[in-house]
């Protein structure tokens, strides 16, 4: 507990050089991060798995929310630029609206209560928003935005749904069967591996490294 009440002593975003250069540090891990993607059984193929909200809510924590939001800018960015968009940037924006809706409510409310079981709590509650969130804008933004994009009707999208999972046959059972897990799969496996990491790479950060 005492990694963590030191680890969140920094009270603010101050954007010298050090703390600008941190954050490119953990941008550029996270954009190598969202490189490597995963598919999941329970849902359809263009649903990966990537672990990229590590090292953002790394920064959050030690740094800050508004770090925190940095960081998922500049990495989205970065991907946009050297990835590519296949939706006009539209899904990079929902992208970016996704992971801030787990990183901000998890890194203030670490920032009010510097504990380990706070960290915890904050990291249930980002995990919520981000489930939350995902939902509504894969039901309203991402899946209209994708069908228009590929010319597809949305029943095309809903059909690749059935194929991993024949309970799915309409837009609310896509979101609350694949779309709805797929967030709570992402936020479980990222948030155990802050929870894992922060302890180890938060000195690194605060150089108090053998102090």
């Amino acid at each position: 507990m005492a990694n963590f009440e030191k680890a969140g002593k920094q009270q603010g975003l101050k954007l010298d050089a050090r703390s600008i250069a941190q954050i490119g540090i953990l941008s550029g891990i996270a954009f190598l991060l969202m490189m490597f993607e995963v598919p999941l059984w329970f849902a359809p193929a263009f649903y990966k798995l990537d672990f990229s909200e590590l090292p953002v809510l790394i920064g959050g924590f030690a740094l800050g929310p508004v770090a925190g939001i940095l960081i998922e800018l500049v990495k989205v960015t970065l991907y946009m630029l050297i990835h590519g968009s296949s939706t006009a940037g539209v899904g990079d924006l929902a992208n970016f609206l996704i992971g801030c809706s787990m990183v901000v409510p998890s890194a203030i409310f670490y920032k009010v209560h510097k504990t380990r079981r706070h960290a915890v709590i904050g990291l249930l509650l980002g995990s919520l928003f981000m489930i939350v969130v995902g939902s509504l804008m894969n039901a309203y933004v991402l899946l209209p935005v994708y069908a228009a994009a590929y010319h597809m009707p949305m029943d095309a999208l809903i059909s690749m749904g059935s194929v991993v999972n024949p309970s799915i046959n309409s837009l609310s059972t896509f979101i609350l069967m694949a779309v709805a897990p797929f967030n709570l799969f992402k936020a479980v496996t990222v948030s155990c591996l802050t929870m894992l990491l922060y302890k180890r790479v938060s000195p690194i950060l605060h150089h108090t490294v053998g102090k």
